[in-house]
Order: C-alpha cells, then sequence, then structure tokens
C-alpha cells in the first residue's frame, strides 16, 4: 500500500484517518491477520515491554562487568522525590528506559524497538504517555502500531543496525519511532508525527555506536534516556505547529548515508568512540581477562 513515509501519510490525508488505521490494514493484508489479531499481538509486545521497564526500578540486575547494574532505580527515585532538573515526568520516563537496558545486559525478555540496544526508549515513551494523558489500553497500543509501521518504512528503505549505521540507526529510528507515537497518542495529526519523525532523526543525526568492551551497556543505557527525551521534545515540537523543513523521507535517506560514511571505528566494532579511551579500553581487557580465567576454570 506504501513504500515510504510520504505516500503513508498522503494515504491517512486522504481518507481522513489517523496514521495507525493505514498501517493497520497494511499489517492484515500482508500476514494475513484480523484486526483483533494484530492488536492481541501488539497487546503482547506491550506487555513485554512494561514488564522491562518496570523490573529494574527496584532492584538491580546482573550484568556483565556491573558496569550498568542498578543505575535504573536510583533514577526513578529521583523522579519520585526530587522532581529533577528536567522535571519528574521526563526523569521517570528515563528510568523506565534505563530499566530496559538493565533488563536487556542481563539476559532477561526485552522486546527490541527496533533493535535490542535500543530497546527502552519505545517502551518508555508509551508508558509515560499513557500514565500522564490517561489514556485507555486501546490508545495505547494505536501509538505502539503507529510507531511500528514507520519503524517497518525505515528499516525498509534505510537500516536499524548500528553495525551498519551507527547508533543514530538504532537509538535515533527509536526516537523517531516515539516520537510519532508520541503525537498520535497526544491527539496530533499524521502530517505532526512525520514533523516529528524528522525532528528526532535530525537530533541524532551522526551518533556514532561505540559500545564499551563491545557490550550493549555503556553509552546505549544512557543514550535509550537521551533518546527518549529526544523522542517526547521532537513530538512536542511537532505539536506546537514546528514543520520540518526536510521531508521525513529525506531525513531517512540523510541518516542511512551519513551512517554508511561512518568509518568502521564507530559502528559497533568497539574500537572508536568512548569504547576506544583508556577506561574503555581498560574494560575491554578486564572482560577478556575474566572470560579467559572462566574457561580456563571449565577446563
Amino acid at each position: 500500500m506504501y513504500s515510504n513515509l510520504a505516500e503513508l501519510l498522503a494515504l491517512a490525508e486522504k481518507q481522513g484517518v489517523p496514521l495507525w488505521r493505514i498501517i493497520l490494514e497494511n499489517e492484515k493484508k500482508l500476514s494475513d491477520i484480523s484486526e483483533e489479531g494484530v492488536f492481541a499481538l501488539l497487546h503482547e509486545h506491550y506487555q513485554v515491554m512494561t514488564a522491562s521497564a518496570t523490573k529494574a526500578l527496584d532492584r538491580p540486575m546482573s550484568t556483565v562487568l556491573g558496569l550498568i547494574s542498578g543505575i535504573a532505580a536510583p533514577q526513578y527515585r529521583y523522579s519520585r522525590t526530587e522532581g529533577g532538573l528536567c522535571g519528574g515526568v521526563l526523569n521517570r520516563a528515563m528510568a523506565y528506559a534505563l530499566s530496559c537496558s538493565e533488563v536487556n545486559a542481563s539476559m532477561g525478555r526485552i522486546c527490541a524497538a527496533p533493535t535490542a540496544g535500543a530497546c527502552g526508549i519505545l517502551p518508555a515513551v508509551l508508558m509515560t504517555l499513557r500514565e500522564e494523558l490517561s489514556l485507555s489500553l486501546r490508545q495505547t497500543l494505536c501509538g505502539l502500531l503507529t510507531a511500528s509501521g514507520v519503524g517497518a518504512v525505515i528499516m525498509k528503505n534505510a537500516t536499524v543496525a548500528g553495525a551498519e549505521g551507527g547508533c543514530q540507526a538504532e537509538c535515533g529510528v527509536a526516537a523517531a519511532m516515539a516520537a510519532a507515537a508520541a503525537v498520535q497518542m497526544a491527539m496530533g495529526s499524521p502530517g505532526q508525527s512525520m514533523h516529528a519523525v524528522s525532528f528526532a532523526l535530525m537530533n541524532s543525526m551522526g551518533l556514532v555506536c561505540d559500545p564499551v568492551a563491545g557490550l550493549v551497556q555503556v553509552p546505549c543505557a544512557q543514550r535509550n534516556a537521551s533518546q527518549t527525551a529526544n523522542a517526547l521534545l521532537s513530538a512536542d515540537l511537532a505539536l506546537a505547529g514546528m514543520t520540518s523543513v526536510i521531508p521525513a523521507d529525506q531525513v531517512v535517506e540523510a541518516m542511512y548515508r551519513v551512517g554508511r560514511q561512518l568509518p568502521m571505528e564507530l559502528r559497533e566494532t568497539a574500537m572508536g568512540g568512548i569504547a576506544a579511551t583508556e577506561a574503555g579500553r581498560g574494560y575491554a581487557k578486564r572482560l577478556a581477562g575474566e572470560t579467559r580465567a572462566a574457561a580456563g576454570g571449565e577446563a
């Protein structure tokens, strides 16, 4: 039915329906699943998201080297007691995102949205807005469906792999998906959702993938938090009436082109960026030593 974001938007505007309705009809045709079946699957994914976004809020998860063990709980307490410079709502959203990252790093169950390394951004936005806007489950799932449709188009026309496009293709795309969902959940227009997609991708353009010691922990977890904020602010920019002078599809194309121009060291190899710092290399050596010790012990 559509092959890019412009065509998706055009169909929604022509029919006078939200983006999720066009995405739903497309999914029904592609998968041969009823509307009830699609929403049942969305609910299953949302349940996984909410479980991972809350699991580490009151107890630390065990992660390799412990780089991000226990980071979600204090962020959550801070959101409830201090509010913080960014306010309680944003700090709570960041805590949800960090919890997902902790669960992922501890080999727990998460929903890759669109990747495991970016698994906290969309759940954090969906859950926070459901709470703040007092939305029903159905309204929340319509946001998730909007995000999935946007993500599918970006996957088709570009990439969501850090090894191919850097972290802009993982956390950046997750932010774009979440921004589109946020606009939908706030009753914004399809056009505003597309502007939010553009803003989120522009705000993360060039973001490299440089995991310390090759682990999906640092700076992945912190970028889940920062790109959650990016998604929400991008949605607010669009809802306030700001328009992107660059169409969403062209921003996606630019993101893909920038990703391919990134040197190999900055695309998930742990050979550049903060992974190549003195401390980063130290953690890599420590991990290698622990791995050798474990292998020797097993022998």
